[in-house]
């Protein structure tokens, strides 16, 4: 099938041959007809199957810029946030709608001037609730809501301010949801707030027969060694190694560069302008691993993705699928590889409770023992104290309480 067989608007069609994308995937194909009815829509889809494109287009072909908001994305992560709006962007290049995203971490104050304008928000929950209590906001003209990724906002916790933001929306809207797995919260919020919504299932984007799964087992003194010695073996031209925490990430990360790896870490202690330098570094191929956490890496598009490093193994079956889901796309090969010592066994368990999971033991290669620093922060840390310590000592020595600090009055 091709786009144009939607009957879409020709100033989208346009867009879209100019973005150089020819057919819809399978959850493009099935949503953008049910969205263009008006039906409200409860979809199931995996990692990289293309949804944002599903919603995006025919969202865009019934609003028009008016300069008040009609559509409103709800979205878990900062990144996701920038990605959708992005989407909007490029297929609204004939449109001309307002778009803009609304997230922590940076300055409200910019927020507040765009909002006065927008035709289309992204936005996560917990920014956009302090948007509404501050009255700079209005959502009486919202035509469409859209719920992406609901799961994960889930998981992390965001079902009361999602339930309270629906709340402030008119009743004749339109509303759409998309999430990989439909958990009893999804069905209690389509029951709740979805007006008999339509129900359709695209899971098949990423080929398993393409995706080669393997693990290890190892001590845990040489997991970090196995990493790297797997990591210039494998020599993945993109690749996303996942740890279990913000620290994690920042330790694997500055080993694997102090043994001449381009590695970075993301998570969520990061500032926004951080984040999108990382990001920017990774897809202008400076950066060949990205150390993620599930919560940073959730919300981010990486194409070409060709091998993924589970580091720590996660709690439960469906986080590990949305990991491997990043590789192995469109046609292409991928390679996931999980690295076990004695505290994953539990975790890696139920993982594999998932049958449908063919992950093949590996025998563990020859590799060198490389040293391993989990002291950088600690270093740093150190050493500011030690100078607070050596600072305080010469103040006492001249007799001042505290370093001596000039007043200028005018």
């Amino acid at each position: 099938m091709k786009f144009e067989e939607l009957n879409l608007d020709k100033n989208l069609i346009k867009a879209i041959n100019e973005i150089g994308i020819s057919e819809p995937t399978l959850i493009q194909e099935k949503s953008i007809p049910i969205i263009k009815t008006g039906k409200d829509l409860m979809a199931q889809s995996e990692t990289g199957s293309g949804k944002t494109i599903a919603f995006a287009i025919p969202i865009l072909e019934r609003i028009n810029k008016i300069g008040k908001i009609q559509c409103l994305v709800l979205v878990p992560t900062r990144e996701l946030a920038e990605q959708v709006a992005q989407e909007f962007y490029k297929f609204s290049k004939y449109k001309k709608v307002s778009i803009t995203s609304v997230y922590g971490g940076v300055s409200i104050n910019p927020q507040i001037i765009n909002l006065r304008f927008a035709d289309v928000v992204v936005a996560t929950p917990g920014r956009l609730l302090d948007h509404l209590n501050r009255k700079t906001i209005n959502l009486n003209n919202l035509k469409f809501l859209v719920l992406d990724e609901a799961d994960k906002m889930f998981e992390m916790g965001f079902i009361d301010d999602v339930k309270k933001i629906i709340n402030h929306t008119p009743k004749n809207k339109q509303t759409v949801l998309f999430s990989a797995t439909l958990s009893s919260l999804i069905l209690d919020i389509a029951r709740r707030y979805m007006n008999s919504p339509q129900s359709i299932k695209a899971n098949v984007y990423v080929d398993k027969t393409l995706l080669t799964q393997v693990y290890y087992n190892v001590n845990s003194r040489d997991k970090f060694s196995l990493l790297l010695h797997l990591i210039k073996q494998e020599n993945p031209e993109l690749s996303i190694v996942f740890c279990s925490t913000r620290d994690n990430t920042d330790i694997i990360a500055k080993n694997l560069h102090k043994n001449g790896i381009k590695a970075m870490a993301i998570h969520g202690g990061h500032s926004q302008n951080k984040r999108n330098l990382i990001m920017k570094e990774f897809h202008a191929g400076k950066l060949h691993v990205l150390v993620a956490t599930d919560v940073a890496a959730r919300g981010l598009d990486i194409k070409n993705v060709t091998h993924i490093f589970n580091y720590d193994i996660p709690k439960i079956s469906n986080e590990y699928v949305h990991r491997i889901g990043r590789t192995a796309r469109a046609g292409k090969s991928g390679k996931a590889i999980s690295i076990l010592s004695e505290n994953d066994y539990d975790n890696f368990r139920r993982v594999l409770e998932d049958r449908s999971l063919i992950i093949k033991k590996e025998n563990l290669p020859e590799f060198q023992r490389v040293q391993f620093n989990v002291r950088f922060e600690r270093e740093h840390d150190d050493k500011r104290r030690s100078f607070r310590r050596e600072l305080g000592n010469n103040n006492r020595n001249f007799g001042h309480k505290r370093p001596f600090r000039k007043s200028f009055r005018r």
